[in-house]
C-alpha cells in the first residue's frame, strides 16, 4: 500500500482532517483550564461546530455525486482552515464570534467526510480497499492514543491559539494533499433540484437492506451505549473505585482494542463477513454491563479493550462493503446517510443519557443500553443480506 503515491497522499489528507477534527476539542478543554474559556462556553463552541456539521454532510453528499469529490475535499479543507483562526481570535474575547467560526469549521468538517469515502472508491482497486480502510482507521486510533501527550507538550511551548491555528493548518492539509480520482459524473439531462437528488440516495439507500439494518444498529450503539459509557465511566471511576485512573485506564483500552481490531481486520476475511462485523459491533454491550457491577477494575479495562477491538471489526467491513456495493454516482449521498445518522447525531443520545440517569438512576439506564448494544447487532444480522453485506454482485468502480 505504501508503495502507491496516490494511497499516501489519500492517507496523509485524511489522517490531517482526522487529527484536525479530534485536537481542537480538546486543545479548547485546555483553554478551559487555563481559565481564558469557561466550561459553558466550551459547550457553546463544540455544539455550534456540530451544527455545522449536520448541516454540511448531506449537502455535500449531494454535490460530491453532482461534482468531483476532490473538489469536495478541496473546499471543505479551505472552508475548515479559514474558520479555524477566528476561533483563535475570539478566545477570552467573544464567545459569538468563536461559535460562529466553529460552526464554518464544522461546516469543512461536516463536508469532507462523504467525499474522502467515494474518493477513496476512486483512488484504492477493491482487492486492496479493506486494508486500505483499516490502515486510515489504525492512523486515528494512533492519533488518539499518542495525541493527547503530544499537545500537552506542546501547550508548555506554544499558547494555547497557537495551537488552535495548527489545526487549520492540518485543515489546509487535508485540502491540498488528496490525489484526483477516477470519478466522472454523469451530466444531467434535466436540472434536479437538491432534494431529489438527496432522495435518490435515500432510494439507492433502500436498496441494500444490510445497510439500513447496519446502520440502524450503528445508531444504537453509539446513541445508547457510547453515549452511557462516555457520561457513567467518569463518575463510576470516581464515586466506586475513588481514582481516575479507572477513567484513564478504560479509555486508554478501548483504542488499544481498536488498534489491534484494526490490525486484524486488515487481513482477516471471515467467511460471513456481515456477521462477523456486527457480532464486532455487539461487542460494544460490555462496556456498560461492566459498570452495572461492582466488579474489579481489570473488568472494566478489559471489557473496553473488548470494546474497541469489536468497534473496528465493525468499522473497516461496513465503509468497505459501502464502497463495493452502492452505485458509484451515489456513493457520497449514501456515505453522508451513515455519517449523518451514526456520528453526527451521536450528540442527541448524550443529551438524553444524562437526565435519564438522574430520572432513573445509572444502574437502570446502563442495563438499558447493554441490551440494546447487545440486541440492535442481533436484529439487524436477522436481514438476509446482512450476512455478507451484500444483495447482488458488486458495482464495479473504475
Amino acid at each position: 500500500m505504501l508503495r502507491s503515491l496516490s494511497f499516501v497522499r489519500l492517507w496523509t489528507g485524511n489522517t490531517a482532517s482526522g487529527l484536525a477534527t479530534w485536537a481542537l476539542p480538546f486543545i479548547l478543554g485546555l483553554a478551559v483550564l487555563e481559565r481564558s474559556l469557561s466550561a459553558v462556553d466550551l459547550g457553546i463552541v463544540l455544539a455550534a461546530r456540530t451544527a455545522g456539521f449536520l448541516v454540511a454532510v448531506p449537502v455535500a453528499g449531494v454535490l460530491a455525486d453532482r461534482y468531483s469529490r476532490r473538489g469536495v475535499v478541496l473546499w471543505a479543507g479551505l472552508i475548515a482552515g479559514v474558520g479555524t483562526p477566528p476561533i483563535a481570535a475570539g478566545m477570552g474575547r467573544s464567545v459569538l464570534l468563536m461559535a460562529v467560526a466553529a460552526a464554518v469549521v464544522g461546516v469543512g468538517q461536516g463536508a469532507c467526510r462523504p467525499a474522502f469515502q467515494a474518493l477513496t472508491a476512486e483512488v484504492i482497486t477493491e482487492d486492496r480497499r479493506q486494508r486500505a480502510n483499516a490502515a486510515m482507521t489504525l492512523t486515528v486510533r494512533v492519533t488518539t492514543l499518542v495525541a493527547p501527550g503530544l499537545t500537552a507538550l506542546l501547550s508548555q511551548i506554544a499558547p494555547t491559539p497557537a495551537l488552535v491555528i495548527g489545526t487549520g493548518v492540518l485543515w489546509l492539509g487535508a485540502a491540498l494533499i488528496p490525489p484526483r480520482g477516477s470519478f466522472a459524473p454523469v451530466p444531467a439531462t434535466t436540472k434536479v433540484r437538491f432534494f431529489g437528488e438527496f432522495a435518490d440516495g435515500l432510494r439507492e439507500a433502500r436498496r441494500h437492506p444490510w445497510f439500513l439494518a447496519g446502520l440502524g444498529a450503528l445508531t444504537a450503539v453509539i446513541a445508547t451505549g457510547y453515549s452511557a459509557t462516555g457520561v457513567v465511566l467518569p463518575l463510576v471511576s470516581r464515586d466506586r473505585y475513588d481514582t481516575e485512573a479507572v477513567l484513564a485506564a478504560g479509555l486508554t483500552a478501548y483504542t488499544i482494542g481498536a488498534l489491534a481490531g484494526a490490525v486484524v481486520i486488515a487481513r482477516w476475511r471471515p467467511g460471513r463477513q456481515g456477521w462477523a462485523a456486527l457480532i464486532g459491533l455487539g461487542c460494544y454491550g460490555f462496556a456498560p454491563l461492566s459498570l452495572l457491577f461492582p466488579v474489579h477494575p481489570a473488568f472494566v479495562v478489559a471489557a473496553y479493550a473488548v470494546a474497541g477491538l469489536g468497534i473496528e471489526l465493525f468499522n473497516v467491513p461496513w465503509f468497505t462493503a459501502t464502497q463495493r456495493e452502492v452505485e458509484p454516482g451515489k456513493l457520497a449521498r449514501v456515505s453522508s446517510l451513515d455519517f449523518l445518522f451514526s456520528y453526527g447525531l451521536a450528540p442527541v443520545g448524550l443529551a438524553f443519557i444524562a437526565p435519564a440517569i438522574d430520572r432513573f438512576g445509572a444502574a437502570p439506564v446502563l442495563a438499558a443500553c447493554a441490551v440494546v448494544c447487545f440486541a440492535a447487532p442481533a436484529a439487524a444480522a436477522l436481514v438476509p443480506s446482512s450476512r455478507d453485506f451484500r444483495v447482488a454482485a458488486p458495482i464495479k468502480h473504475v
